[in-house]
């Protein structure tokens, strides 16, 4: 593998992650939330 494909694939890699990270902390800000809508 040449440097330029490995370092695509961790362009992607990184990419991927963060999208991941980004659905995580969505997901938690709606969990706390529907959280503080039902104690309301």
């Amino acid at each position: 593998m040449t440097p330029d494909q490995q370092a695509e694939i961790r362009r992607r890699q990184k990419s991927r992650n963060l999208a991941l990270g980004g659905v995580l902390v969505f997901l938690v800000i709606l969990f706390y939330a529907i959280t503080i809508a039902r104690m309301g």
